[in-house]
């Protein structure tokens, strides 16, 4: 997806070209110009709303329209033009392929990790579901857009991606390191949040054999054990020093929030994202926030209704 950055979509096609040629039979590669596309005249809803974020929705829905429904893909990639890609971002997507199209409670799969930053990860071979849209290089099927397109906002189409009455029930899976790398400074977002959260963030640089692991894991049924499993062995940390606490221990630990300010502290304090969308932080499964901490150890940071929806004694 492109507008008129061509600095940038250089650098982005190159990237993809340096790890697509293997695989280009099953992943052929569509480049949409939002220019070409431009000719009828935007309405913002409100005053002051930038007219951009209308045009991207806008060609959102005419390309997303193109390839799925003249072309007749079955699934596809979504990346924009300041991205460049891990050397094994296609074996990631088509690995993750057979999960998107037999487990109907995941709506996408994303490359991305809001808090993919270098200090926050470690492992490139653990997965996540999220409650939260990561986008940021992420693929769906046909069936998911067909359902999508009619009702397709004029406007912010991520931020329509993250609302409840959007996704239901379903999540998204999202790795713990990035398979995409966004070093768009520049752009309609005016490099929001560019300095502190996107700059710093790890990209995947080394081969991990997808083909060969079993995610099974990722179904809806299996990881809500499995990620419950990994909460429940956490050891908790109370009080309002907990962060300090956290530091003196070894091993992953818990630590709860009351509300949304309370999990705002804390997150200022590890130095993670903040920022909730309809009720959701960044990442979120089931309220829970994990990230790695003083690596390899994890830290959860477990909503108020977390443990219940997890199956967790108290």
């Amino acid at each position: 997806m492109a507008c008129n950055r061509a600095d940038y979509l250089e650098r982005t096609i190159e990237s993809v070209l340096k790890y697509q040629s293997s695989v280009a039979s099953k992943f052929p590669l569509f480049i949409s110009q939002l220019q070409h596309l431009d000719f009828e005249e935007v309405h913002p809803e409100r005053p002051g709303e930038l007219i951009a974020y209308y045009k991207i929705a806008r060609h959102y829905k005419w390309a997303l329209d193109e390839l799925f429904i003249k072309h007749n893909f079955s699934r596809v990639i979504i990346l924009e033009d300041d991205m460049e890609i891990a050397p094994d971002f296609f074996e990631y997507f088509e690995a993750a392929a057979n999960l998107l199209d037999n487990d109907k409670t995941i709506l996408a799969v994303s490359s991305w990790n809001d808090n993919g930053q270098v200090q926050f990860v470690h492992d490139p071979r653990a997965l996540y579901r999220s409650d939260f849209f990561p986008g940021l290089g992420w693929m769906l099927t046909k069936s998911v857009w067909e359902e999508l397109s009619p009702k397709w906002p004029k406007a912010y189409w991520d931020d329509w991606m993250r609302l409840k009455e959007i996704h239901g029930d379903r999540q998204f899976i999202r790795p713990e390191v990035c398979r995409t790398y966004n070093f768009g400074e520049h752009g309609s977002s005016f490099g929001q949040f560019f300095n502190q959260y996107l700059k710093p963030i790890k990209m995947n640089d080394i081969d991990v054999d997808w083909n060969s692991m079993d995610l099974s894991y990722l179904k809806e049924d299996k990881f809500l054990k499995h990620f419950a499993k990994m909460v429940s062995d956490a050891k908790p940390v109370y009080g309002f020093d907990a962060v300090l606490k956290a530091y003196n221990i070894d091993g992953d630990v818990r630590i709860q929030y009351n509300d949304q300010a309370d999990f705002e502290r804390i997150a200022r304090q590890f130095g993670i994202f903040e920022e909730w969308k309809d009720g959701i932080p960044r990442t979120a499964y089931k309220g829970v926030v994990v990230f790695r901490y003083q690596t390899p150890r994890r830290i959860f940071l477990v909503g108020p209704d977390s443990l219940m929806e997890l199956g967790i004694e108290r």
